[in-house]
């Protein structure tokens, strides 16, 4: 008899909240470093910034893939599929893909002309560094999630004994992850692509051979909310999800 795996459950409800601790470790990390940018050495200052939160992001991101791992190894253990494998722990994101994030997060701390300057590069140099910080957060904050949820994909990808992997959100996710976790297992191993935002906590969910994937009740909750109130509205399927939410739900908006 097939044994059944889903979005939710002790296994993947402890992966994800092993990865929020993370996350507010990281954060902590990284509002620490604030003091390195000097606003009267911008030009100076913001680069050794940017060091230093790239190694704060590259010590997560090896916890995060590790932590992935150990997910997965869990999971692939639990549905005693045959033969051994070895996951691929995935390194840290790129220098460049850290650093390229950082300076988005830093771009508005710039002096500009003020016919050039938006609304927020006019703010008091104290709004504009608080609103580097908060960006700055949030895309460490994916980048080192990122790590985690590549790894349990590649390892799915690489694994002849896994067949697709599934998305699992929160209760508390935005309604973009919610309707993508509705989905289930569609994502097959060659499935390249993620879809994360800054701010994410979705997790990766593998299905192996001989296993049949489940949508958990808050799931299938968003499931219903979507085909009645969503589905039948090309084009617009997102927002309306979004209203059926807040209005229809019969779920609390909580982790």
């Amino acid at each position: 008899m097939a044994s059944t795996v889903s979005d939710g459950g002790r296994d993947s409800d402890r992966y994800r909240a092993a990865q929020r601790g993370l996350t507010r470790l990281l954060v902590r990390d990284v509002r620490g470093l604030r003091r390195l940018i000097l606003p009267s050495r911008l030009r100076t200052s913001v680069p050794d910034w940017v060091g230093a939160v790239q190694a704060v992001i590259d010590q997560y991101a090896r916890t995060s893939a590790a932590l992935g791992a150990e997910f997965y190894d869990s999971q692939r253990a639990a549905a005693a599929v045959p033969g051994p494998f070895t996951v691929p722990v995935q390194d840290p994101p790129p220098a460049h893909q850290s650093e390229a994030s950082l300076r988005w997060a830093t771009k508005d701390l710039w002096e500009r002309n003020p016919e050039e300057a938006t609304e927020a590069q006019q703010q008091p140099i104290e709004t504009r560094l608080t609103q580097a910080e908060k960006k700055a957060e949030a895309v460490a904050q994916k980048l080192v999630a990122d790590a985690g949820r590549e790894t349990v994909r590649e390892a799915v990808r690489q694994d002849r004994q896994a067949t697709a992997w599934a998305r699992a959100a929160a209760l508390g996710s935005c309604h973009f992850c919610k309707m993508l976790a509705t989905r289930g297992a569609v994502y097959k191993q060659d499935t390249a692509d993620f879809r994360a935002h800054d701010g994410c906590h979705c997790g990766v969910v593998p299905v192996f051979r001989g296993q049949r994937f489940e949508l958990s009740d808050k799931a299938k909750e968003w499931e219903r909310l979507y085909q009645e109130y969503a589905a039948p509205y090309s084009g617009d399927q997102l927002a309306r999800f979004r209203r059926a939410l807040a209005e229809h739900g019969r779920l609390p908006a909580a982790h």
